[in-house]
Parts: structure tokens; C-alpha cells; sequence
């Protein structure tokens, strides 16, 4: 045990020394000639990492097929799954079972380009409108990592997006933002009961163990991969759910000791029920981390995302924790 130990820590330090030598756009000019490097909103290259695979390695979901909730069988009951519901759209369910492999589905709701994602070192999952004042965006997965988070780019101008902020980091769209759209992470029992006539997301027909966890204990982990950066303030473990609306952090733990709160014009409520994703070999065998909703005061759901605390702090080192009344 102590030696396997040893060997990732070697490995991890090796990664690092590697990935920080090559922090530099001269080294990424070949695989991305169409990225302006000239414009960045990053402090230092050395922030940018590569998580592994190659621009593309993790390949995105283009024009997903849908099939009846009521149809699918592969999935298993606390399955997580990511919700979209808009108005007037048959709601959609988009399986973890699916993006811990592909992280990026680009689809199209009622006319609306949307994109769903899932960051699974951050345990951020989220969907974005892809129109912007520059045009309509889909996107890909560029291999790097950025504070431990996906860098997307998009292919219409290759610049480079932070996942977890929704935000242009590198190239032509430096400082746009992308609208997030609300949406839901409950297990596949909650979805299907509460949208017995909805639409789930098909298996992608691309050659993955889907429905197995390639991060099998991460969320027990004492140190987040590929990540130097401070570990969250008032003593909280960096690998610990969150609940993020705006610049607000809730932990999961505070709500699932009281089921929910109402604080900070919102309603955040917690059910039993869901499987972690990043826990045991088999998602559908992960511990029970439960299900969060978000509401406004007139009972509409609000954009919001559960994620790691260290990728909170990384990303909103001024945010405000809401650790009590």
C-alpha cells in the first residue's frame, strides 16, 4: 500500500514537472494553430495543465438521440443523471453513466443550442446556453486542465473555456461568459418519477465501459489530481460537495443534516437517493450523496452547481461560505 502510494506520488510530481515545462502557447502552436494566445486572462501558463489525453481524447457528444424514459432499461435507480427542463421541451435526462466519458454533449432543445457537461475531478456538472453576441458556439474537449477543471474550446474560434465558470480564459472570446442554464442532478428513480413521460439521452455509440467509474474513490481522497492550489478555508476537506449559487457555497453536509435551508433569496432542499458517481467501480454501487434543488421565491428552479470545495475556493477565493444561519 505504502509503495502504490509512493508511485502516484512520484507519478503526480513527475506530470506536474512535465506539464509545467510545456506551459507555454509555443509548445501548443501545432495542435491549435487557430487559438489567438495573444489574448488571455490567465496570470501565468504554468496554470494550464495537460490532464492526459490529447485535444479530442475525450471526444464530445454531437446531436445526441433521445429515447422515452419509460423505454430504458440499462440504467439503474441511483443512477445521477443531469436534468434539463425547458419550457415548453419534453424535460431531458443526460446519464453521468454517459458524460464521465464524453464530458461534453452538444444538443438542441426547441430550437436552443445547448451544452451539457460534467467535469469529473470537480464533480461539476452544468448546461450552457451556446449563443453568444460573437455567434452560436458547440464545443470540444481540449485535454487540459486548469485549477483541476476541464478547459473546454470551442470550434468556431478554438479559444479556451473554463468549464466551472463558464468563461473565455484564452484566445478571440477572452471574458465572454456563457449563460447556465438551470438544470438538476438527481438519481435516475428521482427523474423518472418525476417526469414519467420524459426523454433520456441514448448510449452514444462510441466503444466505452459506460456505466463504470474510471475515478473509482476519488471523492474519499485526501488531495484533488493535478492541483496545487490552496485547500478551502475553515478547515473544510477539499473534496467535499458544495453547493454553489453565484458566488455562495453551501456544503451538502449542513443540508443533508437539516434537508434544506432558505438563505440568500433561494431555497436549497436535500433528498436521499442518489449514487456518487466518483465512488465505487460501478457508478450505480457509489454511496448515497443525495439530491439538491434550487429555488427562487416564486418556486423556480436557479442555476446553480454541486461541486468539490477546493474547486469553489480555486475559482471564487473571495466567495462567501454559507456554513450557518
Amino acid at each position: 500500500m505504502r509503495l502504490a502510494r509512493l508511485c502516484t506520488i512520484v507519478a503526480l510530481s513527475l506530470s506536474l514537472s512535465f506539464s509545467a515545462a510545456y506551459a507555454d502557447p509555443k509548445f501548443w502552436k501545432n495542435e491549435w494553430p487557430k487559438t489567438d494566445f495573444t489574448t488571455s486572462s490567465i496570470n501565468s501558463w504554468v496554470e494550464i495543465l495537460s490532464g492526459g489525453p490529447p485535444k479530442d481524447g475525450i471526444p464530445a457528444v454531437d446531436t445526441p438521440t433521445f429515447v422515452a424514459a419509460a423505454s430504458e432499461s440499462r440504467i439503474k435507480g441511483m443512477e445521477p443523471v443531469v436534468t434539463l427542463e425547458l419550457a415548453g421541451q419534453a424535460p431531458r435526462a443526460y446519464p453521468i453513466r454517459y458524460l464521465t466519458w464524453h464530458e461534453i454533449v452538444n444538443d438542441t432543445v426547441g430550437g436552443l443550442p445547448v451544452t451539457v457537461t460534467f467535469c469529473p475531478l470537480c464533480n461539476s456538472a452544468m448546461a450552457f446556453d451556446g449563443r453568444t453576441a460573437q455567434g452560436t458556439l458547440t464545443f470540444g474537449v481540449s485535454g487540459k486542465l486548469r485549477n483541476s477543471d476541464m478547459v473546454m474550446y470551442d470550434r468556431q474560434t478554438e479559444s479556451w473555456w473554463q468549464q466551472a465558470t463558464a468563461t473565455g480564459i484564452v484566445g478571440q472570446l477572452t471574458g465572454t461568459k456563457l449563460k447556465q442554464l438551470p438544470t438538476v442532478m438527481e438519481s435516475w428513480d428521482q427523474y423518472r418519477a418525476r417526469h414519467p413521460d420524459g426523454l433520456v439521452m441514448q448510449q452514444p455509440g462510441a466503444s466505452r465501459p459506460y456505466g463504470q467509474n474510471p475515478y473509482r474513490g476519488y471523492d474519499s481522497s485526501s488531495k484533488p489530481f493535478l492541483y496545487s492550489g490552496e485547500n478551502p478555508p475553515h478547515d473544510i476537506p477539499p473534496l467535499v460537495r458544495v453547493v454553489r449559487v453565484g458566488d455562495r457555497a453551501w456544503p451538502v453536509s449542513r443540508l443533508r443534516e437539516v434537508g434544506g435551508v432558505q438563505e440568500a433569496g433561494v431555497t436549497l432542499s436535500w433528498e436521499a437517493g442518489q449514487a456518487s458517481a466518483l465512488d465505487k467501480s460501478v457508478i450505480a454501487e457509489g454511496k448515497d450523496v443525495g439530491t439538491v434543488r434550487v429555488r427562487d421565491a416564486q418556486g423556480r428552479d436557479v442555476a446553480h452547481d454541486v461541486m468539490f470545495a477546493f474547486a469553489f475556493h480555486a475559482f471564487w477565493p473571495e466567495g462567501k461560505w454559507m456554513l450557518s444561519n
